[in-house]
């Protein structure tokens, strides 16, 4: 394995925590700045959105320079905006660090995917994907349960200030190991970038990939409240079910990888089908600590197990200009999570309890499912057979919606 895929990871571990662990820690956050649960969860919906942005501005501004300079000065924006959040003297101040740190999300991701997939045969992409998104599913793993076990111990902003340094570290990782790979060059222009959005198949890939998110992450922003007020979990065990959950997140990337490199877009919609079913009864059952506990692992594992195929299928589908389509998927990801989060606190708000988030995850990934059937239909009628990951790219003829 190419050692810039570890470093890549490295990158990938720090920004998913800064994402993820605040999860954990909403209802301190909620408490120290008195706002609602409503209030805190929009430092995840403007972070999310935030990502959108940089996804797309950041990786348009920067798609003819050097990838491994323009990596690592995303990190330092991530540390920059850690930072930020953890000094924050009141919520607008951590809601400006949060967006700080955002910007440099979907970029680094969107820019990591196409330097780690150009690591490797053309037959291993998805899986080198995967690899550096088991970064981020480690982050759920290790970080997120330790920086909320941290932040009920020492205070919320003691996990900020960790993960700053984590941000230090892994500047270094990617100086060290990645190698000094270019950008796409003076022969490719922004033009030629957003080309690749001529295709359908991209803009039914990037729907796909924000209501299948949308659905896990309204059901997952609110889950410390699920874990307590419905299930009757005690505040303390929650970082270790967020270890449950970030098993299945490791599990599923790596699963959902192996089986992308094989189909893509039949591995999506099993993926995709089994995580709408599983959100479906999870409203039911959340009531119950062991089924709870069993639901979290799969909702996890089949939720990020979509994660390798879509970044895969959507940087096919543009052809030879995957920059800013990459990146664009990573903000789709991120504009799910601030509908799933909105849409979650709007339920709550509304009167209508703790397990509302589930149910409205449920009918997102359920609508998920419809655009990917969709989607793998109109694939297979253009082409008669879908190709492995190691042949030609395929010419969309799907016109653009």
């Amino acid at each position: 394995m190419p050692l810039g895929l570890v470093a890549l990871a490295i990158g990938a571990f720090g920004i998913g925590l800064t994402e993820f662990v605040i999860m954990g820690l909403l209802p301190d956050v909620a408490a120290d700045f008195a706002v609602s649960e409503a209030t805190a969860g929009w430092l995840i919906s403007g972070y999310a959105l935030s990502v959108v942005v940089g996804a797309l501005g950041i990786t348009a501004a920067t798609v003819r320079l050097p990838r491994k300079p323009v990596l690592m000065g995303l990190l330092v924006l991530f540390v920059i905006g850690n930072v930020l959040t953890a000094a924050a003297p009141d919520y607008t101040v951590a809601m400006i660090g949060r967006i700080v740190a955002a910007l440099c999300h979907g970029a680094f991701f969107g820019i990591g995917a196409v330097v780690a997939s150009g690591l490797v045969p053309a037959a291993k992409r998805a899986g080198a994907v995967a690899v550096m998104f088991t970064g981020l599913t480690a982050a759920n793993v290790l970080g997120v349960p330790f920086g909320t076990f941290l932040g009920q111990q020492m205070g919320w902003r003691s996990t900020f200030w960790a993960i700053s340094i984590i941000g230090v570290l892994a500047l270094i990782g990617i100086a060290a190991l990645v190698p000094a790979v270019r950008g796409a060059g003076p022969e490719v222009s922004l033009r030629g970038e957003l080309s690749a959005f001529r295709s359908g198949q991209v803009w039914l890939s990037l729907l796909v990939t924000m209501l299948a998110f949308g659905g896990m992450f309204g059901a997952f922003t609110y889950i410390a409240y699920t874990l307590t007020e419905v299930t009757g979990f005690a505040s303390g065990t929650v970082p270790w079910l967020l270890v449950v959950f970030g098993t299945g997140l490791l599990v599923g990337n790596w699963a959902g990888g192996r089986l992308a490199d094989r189909s893509i877009d039949g591995t999506l919609v099993t993926f995709v089908a089994v995580l709408a079913v599983i959100l479906g009864v999870f409203g039911p059952l959340a009531g119950s600590p062991t089924a709870t506990v069993v639901i979290l692992f799969l909702m996890g594992g089949f939720g990020f197990g979509t994660v390798p195929g879509l970044q895969t299928r959507i940087m096919r589908y543009a052809g030879g200009a995957p920059t800013l389509a990459s990146g664009a998927n990573i903000g789709a990801f991120n504009a799910g999570n601030a509908l799933g989060a909105w849409a979650g606190g709007v339920g709550i708000g509304s009167g209508l309890g703790y397990t509302s988030p589930i149910w409205i995850g449920a009918a997102l990934t359920s609508t998920a499912l419809i655009v990917m059937v969709l989607a793998a239909v109109a694939a297979r009628r253009n082409r008669p057979a879908e190709p492995r990951s190691g042949a030609p790219e395929p010419v969309d003829t799907v016109p653009a919606h």
